[in-house]
């Protein structure tokens, strides 16, 4: 804890369950205000009132980031609580609390592959755009997005979720070569198999532990394994760093 983010106000998409909710406490941690956009309204307030109640502050607001309206009102809201808003962490995804079936590609259902994209590409897009304006009048701004290992090396029987975590890469680079002028740095994260189910089957626990035997690092990556980078990023430590991915996953991609 040392304030890093004191005065800024962050939103976490996604930021109800797993490795959301760590983001969200490790950034109260330091100091910012944070806004928990989460499609699980249920969800997000109970992480905002265990954020205020470790005098932290917080808000939650139901989010849809594939639907332009909720990530609009996401914006909205987040200004009238606290005024402003610096930081956006594009978190939010189907993988794990909204889950993914592992199919082979030519058995995933049209309807899943698009609802895959919307989610995690076009909401990212979305919510983007419904923040950068309150980042441009400030001059200033933190836009984190969330990959995955597997757009690095790919990974069988989930061909939608890597190909939509592969579009975040590029997303990320583009998005941060056209917002570097307004003063917006644009970075992306890209986590390894993480343990980040909240009450993880004996399946889970069994593909996350093998996932763990080809890193260098060999134990299984939790949630607040990633949480130094996204601080990192969000916080003035990295205003000279824009377009990038940061690899954490204990080693298991090295490049």
């Amino acid at each position: 804890m040392t304030g890093r983010l004191a005065g800024r106000v962050a939103i976490i998409t996604g930021g109800g369950h797993g490795i959301g909710k760590a983001y969200a406490l490790g950034m109260a941690r330091e100091g910012a205000k944070v806004v928990i956009a989460e499609i699980d309204a249920t969800a997000a307030e109970e992480v905002a009132a265990d954020l205020k109640r470790s005098g932290f502050e917080a808000i939650a607001v139901k989010t849809d980031v594939a639907d332009r309206a909720s990530a609009e009102a996401m914006a909205k809201r987040a200004v009238e609580a606290f005024g402003r808003i610096d930081i956006l962490v594009n978190n939010a995804a189907i993988f794990a609390t909204v889950p993914m079936s592992r199919s082979p590609f030519d058995e995933i259902e049209i309807e899943e592959w698009d609802r895959m994209m919307a989610v995690n590409l076009r909401g990212m897009w979305l919510a983007s755009r419904a923040v950068v304006g309150h980042m441009r009048k400030r001059g200033y701004g933190k836009i984190i997005n969330i990959s995955s290992g597997t757009a690095l090396k790919g990974s069988a029987s989930r061909i939608h979720y890597v190909t939509s975590k592969a579009g975040v890469l590029g997303f990320t680079r583009t998005l941060a070569m056209e917002l570097g002028k307004d003063g917006i740095r644009v970075n992306c994260i890209a986590p390894g198999s993480t343990l980040s189910e909240e009450n993880p089957d004996e399946k889970i626990v069994d593909l996350r532990a093998r996932a763990a035997e080809v890193r260098a690092l060999r134990r299984v990556q939790k949630p607040e394994d990633l949480v130094g980078a996204v601080v990192f990023f969000a916080s003035a430590d990295s205003d000279f760093i824009t377009g990038q991915t940061l690899v954490v996953d204990g080693g298991a991609c090295l490049h």
